[in-house]
Formats: C-alpha cells, sequence, structure tokens
C-alpha cells in the first residue's frame, strides 16, 4: 500500500484517480463505491444552468475555475474557440442577472511578458473536485484542486525554449485588476465597478496582495479580496504593472485606484517535463489571513510541502464530498442488490451496469452536489464584525433556496442548517435586516417576500436546535413592521407602508403582485414561531394578515378558468391599463385585464412588473400555506383540477422558474396524487438530462437541482410546515441516512417504466392513506412502502381534513 501512495506525480490524473478509486474501495469498510464518482460538474454548465464547473469545497469559499466572459455568470462559456483569459478564484454557481466575482485572476503563459495572455483551450477534464484544461497557444496544461480557502494549481510546460519564445519563456500572471461583470459605463445597473488593487513581491517564490470591487448583481458596496501565492519553485525575475504599464524589477505597487498585478518568470531549463505548482490562499480581511488560509497549520508546521501535495488536497476534497453525499443512498435503481433482506426483498432489480442507472445515479448526486456550492461558508473571514460565530455569505438568492434547497439540508445536514441560520441572525444584529440576497458581505436584492422568515419557521418547525429563537422573532418583526426605506431593492419589505395600512401592496409600487402574494406567507410564517414561543397577540395578529393575497383575488375568469390575483391602485380599483415607461418604446401604455398581461420587460423594467419572472396564472397557485383557500375561491375540486391542468397544457407553467416550484403538487390537495405524480414525472423527463445543457433554467444557488433531487425521491417539502408531499419514486428505494443512526428509507414495490402510480402504501408496517407524512414521522425513521401499480388507484384520494394535506383554513371539500 504505501509503494501505491508514493508513486511519482507525472503519473497521468487518470491513473491517479483511478488509484484513489481503487484505494476507497480497500479503505471504505462495507461500502463498494464511492458515490462522489456519480458527480458531473459539467451538467448544468451550458445553456441557462450557469453551473461552475471548476473544483470546490462543500460550502467552499474559494472556487477556482476558468473564465472566458466576462459576461458569463460562472465565468465560462462552454465554447473552445473563446479564448480563456485566466483561472479565478471566487465564483458563484448557477445565478442570473449580472455577474459576481471573477477575483484574483492567474495565467500560466509562456513568451514575451503580456498582461492581457490568453489562450483557445483543448483537451478538457472534469470531474469533482478537479479541473484541467490545455492551452493551446502556449502549450501548457492547468490542473486545479482546491480546499476550501486556498487553490492549488499544476502547470505542465511542454514546449522547450528557443531562439523565438527567449531564455525565460514559463511566466505565470497575477492580476488584481481582472474581474467578472465589468462595464465601461460607471455605475452600471447589476455590473461590477473596479475601486481598488495592490501586489507586493515578497520574495522569489511568494507574492501578496488585494483587489477591491462593488455592484455586481446585487449592487452591493465594496469588498475586498486578499491573496497569497506561493509557488514551489523559484522564479528567476519578476515585473509588475500598474495601468498596464510593467515595472521590470519593481517589487510592490500601491493602490491608487489603478489595476495593478504581476507577472513572474521561471528558468524553462527547471521546469521542462515536470511541474509548477502554485497555491493561491484567498480572505475577505487581510492578507496574513490569506496566507494562514494556503493551508491548516501547514507553514507553522514548517510542512511546506504539504501546501503543493496536489493529490492529498484532491483527497481531502473528496472525503468531505463523500461525508455529504453519501447521507442518501438512492439503491436498486434497475440493479441487483448485494444481498438479500427484509428491505430489499420484492424490489425489481437488473443489471448494475446498464447505462440508466449510472445516468440517474449522476443526476440525482450531481444534484446534491450543486445544492451545496451555496451560500459559502465564511466563518472567521468577516471583515464587518468579530469571528467567534457562524458567517455564510452568498445568499444568491433565498427567494430561490428556501423553497427546497434549505430543506434539504435540513434533512442531510442539520448542523449546516443550523449554522445557516445562526448566520442569518448575525446579518440581521450587525446590518439591522435579515437578507433576502447577499453577496459581497452585502445584503441585496430583494425579489419578493422576506423569505428568511420561511428559513427560520423551517428550522423551528422541523425542531432545530441551536437557534435563538427568540432573537430569530426580533427580525422577523422588524421585517413585517419597519419599512426599509431608501433602496427597497437591497432589503426588508418594500411597499410595506401600502401593505400594513391596506392589506395589499398597491400598484404605485413594483412587484405589487407577488410582493402581496409573499408577504401573506411570510406572516404565516411569523405567526407560525409565535404560536411555538407562547406569543399569542403577535399570533393572532399575522395569522389574520397571511390572508392578505385574499385582497388580490379578483373574480375574473380566463381560458375557462375563475379567479387570479391581480394589482389594485392604492383607491381599491382594479388596473387594467400601465403606462410604459421603458425609454425609445413603441407604445406607452398597455392594457392589463388577464392573468396573462405581461409588463416585463417591453413595457417596464424587469424589476418594475407587476409579478416578478412569472404572470398571474403562476402566481395565483403560489399560497402555499392555504391551497384549501385558492380551491374553494377556484369553484371546488373539479373546476380547480381543470385549473392546473389549463396551466400545464397550455404551457402557462415554468419548471424553470421558481414561483411555480409547488405547484405540480397541489394535485394532492384535492385528492389527486396520481395526477401530481403524472405531471412531476412528465417534467422532469421532458426537462432533466444528464449533459451539459441538462438544466431547464438557472439553477439558482442549487434550487432547481434540489427540486428535482425531492421529487426524485418520491417526496416534497412545503418550506415552512413540518410535512412532506408524497409522489411517485424514480428509485427503488432510497435511504436518507438521519442523525442518531436512523434511516428514513422509501420502498417501491414493482416501480418500472409502466408501474409508475401509487397504489397503496405503508409507513413503518401501518397503512398510509394520505398523500403526505410529517417531518416527525420522517425523523422516527421508519419504512415508508409505496406498492406501484400501471393505474391510478383509491390510495389517497379521500377529501377529508385528516386526508389532505394542512391549510390554512381546513376547508372540507364538497
Amino acid at each position: 500500500m504505501k509503494q501505491l501512495l508514493i508513486l511519482k506525480e507525472k503519473l497521468s490524473i487518470n491513473a491517479r484517480l483511478l488509484l484513489l478509486f481503487v484505494l476507497s474501495i480497500s479503505l471504505l469498510k462495507g461500502q463498494t463505491t464511492l458515490v462522489t464518482r456519480y458527480v458531473n460538474p459539467l451538467i448544468g454548465s451550458k445553456g441557462d444552468g450557469h453551473i461552475f464547473i471548476g473544483p470546490s469545497c462543500p460550502f467552499g469559499m474559494v472556487k477556482p475555475g476558468p473564465d472566458n466572459s466576462v459576461g458569463a455568470n460562472s465565468g465560462f462559456v462552454a465554447d473552445s474557440i473563446i479564448p480563456i483569459y485566466g483561472f479565478s478564484q471566487v465564483h458563484v454557481s448557477g445565478t442570473g442577472g449580472g455577474p459576481k466575482y471573477g477575483n484574483i485572476s492567474v495565467m500560466a503563459f509562456s513568451g514575451k511578458d503580456d498582461i492581457h495572455a490568453h489562450s483557445t483551450w483543448s483537451q478538457e477534464n472534469v470531474s469533482l473536485g478537479f479541473y484541467s484544461v490545455y492551452l493551446n497557444k502556449y502549450h501548457i496544461r492547468t490542473d486545479i484542486t482546491t480546499s476550501a480557502r486556498s487553490s492549488l494549481y499544476r502547470f505542465i510546460f511542454n514546449k522547450r525554449p528557443n531562439k523565438n519564445n527567449g531564455k525565460y519563456p514559463l511566466k505565470v500572471k497575477i492580476d488584481g485588476g481582472l474581474f467578472l461583470g465589468e462595464k465601461s459605463i460607471p455605475n452600471y445597473r447589476e455590473a461590477q465597478q473596479f475601486v481598488g488593487s495592490s501586489v507586493q513581491v515578497l520574495s522569489d517564490s511568494s507574492l501578496r496582495g488585494y483587489s477591491r470591487i462593488r455592484g455586481g448583481w446585487n449592487n452591493g458596496k465594496a469588498y475586498t479580496v486578499y491573496y497569497y501565492v506561493i509557488f514551489d519553485h523559484k522564479f528567476s525575475t519578476f515585473s509588475t504593472w500598474r495601468a498596464e504599464q510593467l515595472c521590470k524589477g519593481i517589487a510592490a505597487q500601491k493602490d491608487d485606484g489603478k489595476k495593478t498585478g504581476a507577472i513572474v518568470c521561471f528558468d524553462a531549463k527547471n521546469l521542462l517535463g515536470d511541474s509548477l505548482k502554485m497555491r493561491v490562499g484567498i480572505s475577505f480581511i487581510g492578507e496574513l489571513n490569506a496566507k494562514a488560509n494556503l493551508t491548516d497549520n501547514a507553514i507553522s508546521n514548517n510542512q511546506i510541502n504539504s501546501i503543493f501535495d496536489f493529490q492529498k488536497t484532491y483527497e481531502n476534497l473528496i472525503t468531505s464530498w463523500q461525508d455529504y453525499l453519501s447521507r442518501i443512498e438512492i439503491q436498486c435503481v434497475g440493479e441487483t442488490p448485494t444481498k438479500e433482506n427484509a428491505i430489499t426483498k420484492g424490489v425489481k432489480c437488473k443489471s448494475a451496469v446498464d447505462q440508466e442507472i449510472n445516468e440517474q445515479k449522476t443526476m440525482f448526486y450531481t444534484a446534491l452536489y450543486h445544492t451545496m456550492l451555496m451560500p459559502t461558508d465564511r466563518t472567521g473571514e468577516n471583515p464587518n464584525w468579530e469571528n467567534t460565530t457562524p458567517y455564510y455569505d452568498d445568499f444568491y438568492a433565498i427567494w430561490d433556496t428556501y423553497r427546497c434547497s434549505f430543506p434539504l439540508l435540513t434533512l442531510i445536514a442539520p448542523e449546516r442548517e443550523t449554522a445557516i441560520v445562526n448566520a442569518l441572525l448575525q446579518i440581521y444584529l450587525h446590518d439591522g435586516y435579515l437578507p433576502d440576497a447577499r453577496s459581497g458581505n452585502d445584503n441585496g436584492r430583494t425579489q419578493g417576500g422576506s423569505n428568511a422568515e420561511i428559513v427560520i419557521a423551517d428550522a423551528f418547525v422541523k425542531h432545530l436546535t441551536g437557534i435563538n429563537y427568540k432573537l430569530a422573532m426580533k427580525a422577523m418583526l422588524k421585517d413585517a413592521e419597519i419599512p426599509p426605506g431608501g433602496n427597497e431593492e437591497k432589503e426588508g419589505r418594500g411597499g410595506l407602508t401600502d401593505y400594513n395600512n391596506l392589506g395589499y401592496v398597491s400598484h404605485r409600487f413594483v412587484r405589487s403582485g407577488n410582493r402581496t402574494v409573499e408577504y401573506a406567507y411570510d406572516d404565516y410564517c411569523i405567526a407560525t414561531v409565535a404560536k411555538g414561543l407562547n406569543m399569542g397577540d403577535v399570533y393572532e395578529h399575522f395569522i389574520r394578515q397571511a390572508n392578505n393575497w385574499q385582497n388580490l383575488w379578483h373574480n375574473i375568469t380566463d381560458h375557462g378558468s375563475k379567479g387570479f390575483i391581480m394589482p389594485r391602485n392604492p383607491d381599491g380599483k382594479w388596473v387594467d391599463s400601465i403606462n410604459c415607461s421603458i425609454d425609445n418604446n413603441r407604445i406607452s401604455s398597455m392594457a392589463y385585464n388577464t392573468p396573462l398581461s405581461k409588463d416585463w420587460p417591453n413595457c417596464v423594467c424587469w424589476w418594475c412588473g407587476v409579478f416578478y419572472e412569472a404572470s398571474s396564472w403562476e402566481y395565483s397557485f403560489s399560497i402555499p400555506h392555504d391551497i384549501a383557500a385558492i380551491v374553494a375561491k377556484s369553484g371546488g375540486r373539479q373546476a380547480f383540477i381543470k385549473k392546473l391542468n389549463t396551466l400545464f397544457d397550455n404551457h402557462y407553467y415554468n419548471v424553470g422558474n421558481e414561483p411555480s416550484f409547488l405547484t405540480p403538487d397541489l394535485y394532492s390537495f384535492v385528492g389527486r396524487p396520481d395526477l401530481s405524480s403524472k405531471r412531476i414525472l412528465e417534467i422532469i423527463k421532458k426537462n432533466f438530462h444528464a449533459t451539459n445543457d441538462g438544466l431547464p433554467g438557472n439553477d439558482d444557488s442549487g434550487a432547481m437541482s434540489s427540486w428535482f433531487a425531492f421529487h426524485q425521491m418520491g417526496l416534497y417539502p412545503n418550506a415552512g410546515q413540518p410535512y412532506y408531499l408524497i409522489n411517485s419514486p424514480t428509485y427503488s428505494m432510497t435511504v436518507i441516512h438521519l442523525n442518531k443512526s436512523k434511516d428514513f428509507i422509501i420502498k417501491a414495490r414493482n416501480l418500472s417504466d409502466k408501474n409508475h402510480f401509487i397504489i397503496a402504501a405503508t409507513l413503518g408496517g401501518v397503512p398510509l392513506n394520505r398523500c403526505w407524512i410529517t417531518h416527525d414521522e420522517l425523523m422516527n425513521g421508519k419504512i415508508l412502502e409505496l406498492t406501484m401499480g400501471a393505474k391510478p388507484g383509491t390510495w389517497a384520494t379521500g377529501i377529508s381534513k385528516q386526508d389532505l394535506p394542512p391549510s390554512l383554513s381546513n376547508i372540507v371539500f364538497k
């Protein structure tokens, strides 16, 4: 074994990955494979997914990866004719809007000094925790892996020096002036803007500096990324630059508002056929912190070689991901169990080498992986206040992730979810408001409600401990009672004066429709926590306000269905037309009198519409706390089913947008879970694939992926409430490993492409005749056994209060 571990670093990366895999099999008792092998970071990297493809630790602060487009959210466009201009250390994943980060760009090149070095690329190799690409122009391979707070590069130079490329052609540039989303127009909306930078060469193998940037999608204040770089070889010469003026041998460029960087040069004779390694420590506090982040205790213990141990860094990353991803096992997706037992008996199985099996596992574990890329754990790296408490950044945005990403973490990583909620409370204490989105250590932007309330309520009703819920109540009440003033996109509740005085947000405020709907659910979540804290008056007040969505319910008919959320003026009159505000628009006004009316982006700006990113047809189903009331207002069970069918059949539904995440499950609220399962299976089959363009829209920090993962298991949460809806699973068996050595198992008997309807269910061996289970039932660690059939039966078709999923109004349907 020791001889295998000391193989020379010159082994190809494929051979080394194979070695790691073989060693893992021998070291992991009873486990025949690492589930990390199923993760494909390229899924969702093309099209609208905007997935970051470089290596990252779970919730890792540092995400090094390639950049070839300053306008791309992830920094990268998968087109090899677009040259790579660098590899930056900080990225986000799956986001929309204006780009953020892309800081501290590095690039290996050869030939003359070139601040703007770039190259076309080929031979890309991407796997979990590893990125590799060949730079065609310079004949250099760049390999990358990372730890949570420092990235590790391995450059392999294959071109011999000659009379044309000079004596010292092998170079690395470190650029503090490059970043994503830069525009030439000052203060351009959602663009990042340069503030300042500096660089200092410290020795013949190290340098440090920082880059200060402001703006980006959240229009945030300036943030500073500090770096500390160390090489495993000594460089022979160096140059620094300021405002693109190269200064050979000048060791430092101070910050005077100009862009700075450095180029270091290595003797080709010392590197040919070997590798040059570079470690980049990153900090948001200071350069000494960046140095400390190079590796844990390595410098203080004089273990300098461990800083450059590429394989060990990679293995540590794989181990950390294995810990999280293996908390859910999907078994018998057409594969043969290793042994027969009471759990696997009766499960239909096929050959384990089936390509479909690998694709299903790849899609599932990649989805889990996406869910844990953000938010980023910056505990100890907060430049704005003390660093003894958990701190997370890059909530991008809670409007997206509260629905299923955070509920998923509550199940498989409750310690992380507790830390995240505590971080939200620290942000409230020091910045004044809970964030609905946050990046670069600054709140912004709100898209609708003050949705941190839902995250807190979800933690509360699912009994997460170690959270000061009394402090949380103060934070939630501030959102609900005190207008943020000034820039209402930043935090708090925009239009709150209307909402608290009129019972709805009027059309004089932007996004009045979805703000009203979302505030009503936020209020329901406040009431939920207040009730648990025995705050009776607070509960009564906010449980009444949870009905405020009804103040925008207009009994108009569209496509044969009745009742929709529509905008109103402050005087209570319904809006029937809108004055356009877009410059050079061909129209000055437009009619707004149907639930398909859409004012953005042609009449008003993207953020200025009545509804954000969806139509009234979608938002009129988005009342997660009182679906029963929507059913009644829509005309009863059959009318509601018809209304849902119209939404889907006419393609008004958009799986790529979060307001519709819960909608396919709503048939269950009228005793038709078979129709929910049918729609969910259709949506997944059409929109999710194990391909680079396999996501139907922005992954939104894992929101889209967690929606997929939950439904594949056969469960879906209603965030902020302590229950899960049951739908037909894709897997014959799913095992969720809970705390305290308990497992919750979902077992689907007779599951096949034909048998995809649930016709019977038991929980812990007891018949279950409802299509939902409570969080407490799940946490008890029982077996949910579903019997599958080719046609719907009578399972969960009851319409009593006890049968149907919970709703605030508890209406019994006729």
